[in-house]
């Protein structure tokens, strides 16, 4: 029989840290709109134990994935392997990665040690939590229409995927336990003006589903699915907490209709579900940069665009696309002077071997990758393998996206500052297919 137990622990920092997330914006936190949060799922079938953890921070780097693991396998016995950690990719909290790009960002800070020792108290805390709360429970499992809440980032019509996994637990009094979903949409209705802790509308989704669908405050894990060019921007009105919250209950509003057939048409929940984990490191195809004298004249032609259009369009949404693409090719300038003085190597140590999870409960594969991932990826797996979805952020980072070929020929923001060559997402893909059809 499944036995489950959740918890959630606060992850909110004590005193005020830059707020990272937007290149060349100078945020330091100037209170706190919603609390950040640690929420731990674990699960066990009598036989296999995993946990799933995910926070509200904008990365977690594989150090913090490796001390939590080791600590939380030690205080629970669950196999480290078995336990995935995500971000929900926040922009308004605290540096917890020092990345490549920010030593040419003069308002960056380094990551806080002191900071990231409590992150990591505070995770290992709600993963133990979690396993001491464990009860026999059931599970259901459903898609959520998320249509409303973002779309492709370069194009509105381009790929996307706002189908949301949602996995629900209850015991068997019928007690709400936890609630666990996937979205692949970028959480960034709050922009540069916004000086709050916050964990943007993955944080109003979660309240929203406490108060009105759950009735109990029952930890809410939101992972980040393959959002790499995915994006609010073309649905939003304004960058304001109220636009997040309308997003959030967009998201609320999905995942209880899907979980009300469940319950209405009386399909009784798994209490028996069976459950298996798989893990797979593969190195990665770094990136081939261009000579700095390229480099430079593509960051001028990025700029004069940028400032064309901010004198020659109304189009708001068209002006940032242009902005961003005017920071990446700042920092591709950067990276590329990097790289030809082989400044790139300690990251790439830090970064790498990237690693492949997978987790199976009952006819549902959870496949989680590092990196922000470009959307095409994950719809070619959907594609292949029913109910398998791809989550990102997880165990560990890539200090950017892996995007298409496409975004690398057209040197799109999203490649001008990836360390990583596009086909990288080929080899994510290939190994995890391999993976699956062995599994």
């Amino acid at each position: 029989m499944l036995k489950a137990g959740a918890a959630f622990a606060n992850i909110t920092p004590g005193k005020p840290y830059f707020l990272f997330g937007y290149p060349f914006v100078e945020r330091i936190s100037t209170g706190v709109n919603d609390c950040l949060f640690s929420a731990a799922l674990y699960l066990t079938d009598g036989t296999e134990s995993v946990i799933f953890i995910t926070n509200d921070i904008i990365y977690v780097s594989k150090s913090i994935v490796s001390n939590v693991r080791k600590a939380v396998s030690e205080l629970t016995g669950v196999p480290a392997g078995n336990i995935m950690i995500g971000a929900t990719h926040t922009h308004s909290g605290p540096v917890t990665v020092d990345c490549a790009i920010s030593a040419n960002d003069p308002v960056v800070p380094p990551a806080d040690p002191e900071y990231i020792r409590y992150l990591e108290q505070q995770i290992i805390h709600s993963a133990c939590e979690a396993f001491r709360n464990a009860v026999p429970a059931k599970i259901g499992l459903t898609v959520a229409d998320g249509t409303g809440i973002g779309t492709n980032r370069r194009t509105p019509d381009g790929p996307a995927d706002l189908d949301i996994p949602v996995l629900v637990v209850k015991d068997l009094k019928d007690e709400w336990m936890a609630c666990m979903l996937v979205c692949a949409m970028h959480p960034t209705v709050l922009h540069e003006d916004s000086t709050l802790y916050s964990g943007d509308f993955p944080a109003y989704a979660r309240e929203i589903l406490q108060k009105k669908v759950f009735g109990c405050e029952c930890p809410v894990l939101h992972f980040t699915g393959a959002s790499g060019n995915q994006s609010p921007r073309h649905v939003t009105t304004a960058n304001t907490f109220a636009e997040a919250a309308r997003i959030g209950e967009i998201i609320a509003e999905a995942v209880n209709k899907g979980i009300h057939p469940l319950v209405d048409t009386g399909i009784e929940f798994d209490i028996s579900p069976k459950i298996s984990c798989y893990r797979e490191l593969v190195d990665l195809p770094r990136r081939v940069f261009p000579d700095v004298k390229w480099a430079t004249s593509n960051r001028d032609r990025a700029f004069e665009r940028f400032q064309s259009l901010k004198k020659a369009s109304g189009n708001v949404r068209e002006i940032r696309t242009a902005e961003v693409d005017w920071f990446g090719a700042e920092e591709l300038l950067f990276l590329s002077g990097q790289a030809a003085k082989g400044a790139l190597e300690e990251v790439y140590r830090t970064s790498l071997p990237a690693e492949i999870q997978m987790i199976r409960i009952g006819t549902w594969t959870f496949v989680s990758w590092p990196g922000e991932v470009f959307v095409e990826y994950a719809l070619e797996l959907k594609s292949k393998f029913s109910n398998t979805w791809l989550v990102t952020l997880t165990n560990g980072e890539l200090q950017g996206y892996i995007v298409t070929e496409e975004a690398e020929l057209k040197n799109y923001y999203e490649a001008a500052n990836s360390l990583f060559h596009y086909s990288s997402g080929k080899v994510l893909l290939a190994k995890t297919i391999e993976m699956l059809k062995q599994k």
